[in-house]
């Protein structure tokens, strides 16, 4: 059998090298669709499977839950995406009360199915200072058992423990490993030292290991690592963990260690009790009359263990849509390269019929026959797998090239490898399409009627098979889905360009500040805004400089509650409004038309009664029939009443895909409460990043220890929130194009065959009077009408997609939908933009088709007739 199989090997390697054109195009298909799958596929591994670096990982579970809606909590801090059904609601956050009364009920029962408990959660933006430079970076607050419990063997010092985690302990930090390489520059002697967080001091006792990077959500890595209870020294008045005037918010995520042989189903049960009576004692009273004082059972908060293994889930979810529409894109792409590939055998097989005939008529058996053509498709496969490999090391880079960090694609920091996971599924991948493309070409070659063949002897007709002509036809189909796909997304990155903003945002210099991190607040954060705005007013190259408490067009938003004249919080209805605190001359700065009333002054501080001025929006939403100008509003939250004075245009706010909401503004002096960071925004009169390092120049002149961030010009900003569809467009044009070039190339490769048997036929038909424009005509029509017919079966099969995502098949959810719904100002059967790639497709195939009519014109016939 082995000598057999060797025999074959050798038989096959022999056949490949004599058709070297035919071996090339072959596995040069291949290579590009096994490496593209592999490239992504090292993409899935790294976002979507990759488990953490940590001793036994299968033994850690992740804490989420899920109620009924009528529940409701006091606040949420964090990222929380938990799938559920529609009526009910999940969350992957936890308050700490709640997880301090599951980790008694754990420490109490002998039989806990778990040996660890613990809770973490970030801290971004916290300001830190090394040899005298400040900088932001991102932190995590943990628990006790943190590094217990997830067993990590620190790389320096020790972990932090349950005696660092008590009121009134010394406050200490772990430094994440790169953190420590790249500001400490690998220093051991780092053990014992201080470091500023938020101008509270912290002693380092530890660093952690290369390849752990936290448990939290994947793209997140916290470069200190500090106690739960040193939470209020860094953050003070906004700690969640609670303070004198406000209760502690749900912001915790929690993970526990099993003990061998315990499930799921126990750690869940074990402690479901104590987190359904915790969680419902903490529930806040109801805002109105009309709900009900006592929750229906089944609308109970109930414990969802899952394995924790990965870390946190919530942002992977988020990516999964994402990276799955991709995985889709280049699995076609694999799939044209094997019906390319395919074809070519088919036609090459073709030409073989004489050998196969003679091989069958001598006595070869047909399953002989079958393995020796499945053992050429599968080293065919397996070179092209080879070659693939180097195209996916290869595509990594371009992948990361043609992927923006605002891309939304893939999370920040992420090692993306050819780890034995990857190449495991290039070789089966391999394997696979070695069969795929290489069974029917087989088969069909070797269920022939020798009589038949032995008569027919080299007199061919040149006839393309059926298989061979719905391989093309799909081919096509599946090209023009792929380029309809690009269009469609490039359509909608050029409209979502183009989107009235309602300001102007050429010309504008942007930046974030964060003093209440520096120690700034109440007074003195003010006085420190009027002198830094004293200098940018009066900046060379500066027209006007202001700010605002939400950054425009950068995914952020701030809401409120509010009651409408006359109203009562008991009784009235639910209703909110976006936010926005801004200093006096914002309409002027940004150029947003004031339609009625007036705006803000300088005298309206803190002294003054408060006012607002409203958008369109809200004025027709809220005051359709009636003049806005002197209504009163009450804001829940702090019961303030605000006096409206007048209306301004409306504008985008979160990102130029929404749909225009009701804003509300209100000036910066009458919110204290309310200022802390601000996003400034200088209109220059040249290019604003010139004006960059003047900026940073002033800040630092002011206060040498505030960092500045975020500082580039608007349209940037704007830009960035497009990441996903300039991904979309990118690579859908990158592998439509690669599905075009095998496509066109399989057309063209077919076709070359068809005219190689016909060459008989050619002759005869020149010989008998034909045309150079009959034989072109006639080669050409061949190819064309498969392309024909494959542009509408594309066609009807977009349709059919277009139909079945705006169905109820998929759920809202679901990451199909979710890829439907980035179209933006276009729908998915947009006629232009499937006219426009049909005809690049009929250009494309045209051209395919012309190569082998050209040289089928080329035919001697006397030499025809002679080899006839």
């Amino acid at each position: 059998m082995e000598d057999q199989m060797f025999r074959d090997l050798r038989y096959g390697l022999r056949m490949l090298l004599k058709q070297k054109g035919f071996t090339v195009v072959a596995v040069l298909s291949l290579a590009l669709g096994i490496g593209a799958n592999t490239a992504l596929f090292s993409v899935v591994d790294a976002v979507l499977l990759k488990t953490l670096p940590v001793p036994q990982p299968e033994q850690l579970v992740l804490f989420e839950w899920q109620s009924g809606r009528p529940f409701r909590v006091n606040g949420m801090s964090g990222t929380s995406s938990v799938p559920g059904p529609p009526d009910v609601k999940g969350l992957s956050l936890f308050r700490y009360e709640v997880f301090e009364k599951m980790r008694q009920a754990r420490a109490q029962a002998p039989d806990s199915p778990l040996s660890d408990f613990f809770t973490f959660a970030p801290i971004s933006e916290l300001t830190a200072v090394v040899d005298q430079q400040p900088e932001i970076i991102n932190g995590q607050a943990v628990s006790g058992g943190y590094y217990a419990g997830l067993k990590v063997q620190l790389s320096l010092g020790r972990g932090i423990t349950d005696e660092d985690d008590q009121p009134g302990a010394a406050p200490v930090v772990v430094l994440s490993h790169q953190f420590w390489q790249e500001r400490f520059g690998a220093e051991p002697a780092v053990i014992g030292q201080p470091l500023k967080l938020n101008r509270q001091s912290f002693t380092i006792i530890g660093v952690t290991p290369p390849a752990f990077t936290g448990t939290l959500q994947v793209g997140y890595h916290p470069a200190v690592t500090i106690p739960l209870a040193g939470e209020p020294l860094v953050q003070g008045e906004n700690s969640r963990l609670g303070t004198a005037k406000e209760p502690g918010v749900w912001w915790l995520n929690l993970m526990g260690r099993l003990k061998p042989g315990a499930t799921y189903e126990q750690a869940r049960d074990s402690l479901n009790g104590t987190f359904q009576a915790e969680a419902l004692a903490l529930r806040p009273p109801p805002r109105k009359a009309s709900e009900p004082a006592q929750l229906d059972p089944k609308d109970y908060p109930r414990l969802v263990v899952g394995s924790g293994s990965r870390g946190m889930l919530d942002m992977r979810r988020v990516y999964t849509a994402t990276i799955y529409g991709l995985f889709i894109v280049v699995g076609l792409v694999l799939l044209i390269a094997c019906a390319n590939v395919a074809n070519l055998l088919l036609a090459r097989a073709a030409l073989r019929s004489a050998e196969i005939t003679v091989r069958l008529a001598v006595g070869a058996k047909r399953w002989r026959l079958v393995r020796q053509l499945l053992t050429e498709s599968v080293l065919l496969a397996a070179v092209g797998g080879a070659v693939g490999v180097f195209f996916a090391y290869w595509g990594k880079g371009v992948l990361l090239a043609l992927t923006d960090k605002d891309a939304g694609f893939l999370p920040s920091g992420v090692d993306i490898s050819l780890n034995w996971r990857v190449l495991a599924f290039t070789l089966a991948v391999s394997l696979l399409t070695g069969v795929l493309f290489g069974l029917a070409p087989a088969w069909r070659s070797t269920s022939l009627d020798l009589t038949t063949s032995l008569k027919q002897s080299r007199r061919t007709t040149g006839a393309v098979s059926r298989l061979s002509k719905g391989l093309i036809v799909a081919q096509v189909a599946l090209s023009l889905l792929l380029l309809v796909g690009a269009g469609l997304f490039i359509r909608t990155l050029y409209n979502l360009q183009h989107v009235n903003l309602g300001f102007n945002q050429d010309n504008l210099l942007v930046f974030t500040l964060q003093p209440e991190q520096s120690g700034y607040k109440d007074e003195r954060l003010l006085q420190f805004y009027q002198q830094l705005f004293a200098r940018l007013d009066t900046l060379p190259g500066v027209r006007a400089a202001t700010f605002g408490k939400v950054a425009l067009i950068a995914e952020e938003n701030w809401s409120n509650d509010f009651l409408l004249p006359g109203e009562t919080e008991g009784t009235a209805a639910e209703r909110d409004t976006m936010r926005q605190t801004v200093r006096e001359n914002y309409f002027a700065t940004m150029e947003i038309p004031l339609l009625h009333g007036r705006g803000f002054t300088v005298q309206d501080d803190e002294r003054a009664p408060k006012v607002a001025v409203v958008s369109q929006a809200f004025a027709r939403k809220f005051f359709p029939s009636e003049d806005v100008l002197g209504k009163r509003v009450t804001f829940i939250d702090g019961k303030r009443e605000v006096e409206i004075i007048g209306v301004v245009a409306d504008t985008k706010y979160e990102s130029q895909r929404e749909e225009i909401q009701p804003l509300f503004y209100s000036p910066w002096r009458q919110e204290g409460a309310e200022i802390g960071e601000m996003h400034f925004t200088l209109r220059t009169a040249g290019e604003p990043t010139a004006l960059a390092a003047t900026v940073r120049q002033v800040v630092r002149e002011l206060d040498n220890n505030l960092p500045i961030t975020e500082l580039g010009t608007q349209t940037a900003r704007s830009q960035a929130t497009l990441g996903q569809e300039r991904l979309f467009a990118r690579l859908l044009s990158f592998f439509g194009g690669a599905a075009l070039l095998l496509a066109a190339i399989g057309l063209s490769g077919v076709l070359a065959y068809s005219v190689a048997q016909r060459t008989n036929e050619i002759g005869i038909r020149m010989a008998l009077g034909a045309q150079t424009a009959n034989v072109l005509r006639l080669v050409v029509w061949q190819g064309m009408r498969l392309v024909l017919f494959g542009l509408t079966v594309g066609a009807l099969t977009g349709y059919g997609l277009k139909r079945l995502l705006a169905s109820q098949y998929f759920a809202e959810d679901a990451w199909q939908r979710q890829m439907a719904e980035r179209l933006y100002g276009v729908t998915g059967t947009d006629p232009l933009t499937f006219a426009v790639i049909a005809g690049l497709l009929t250009i494309v195939a045209l051209a395919a088709c012309w190569l082998p009519a050209r040289r089928a014109t080329k035919v001697n016939p006397l030499v025809a007739l002679r080899y006839e």
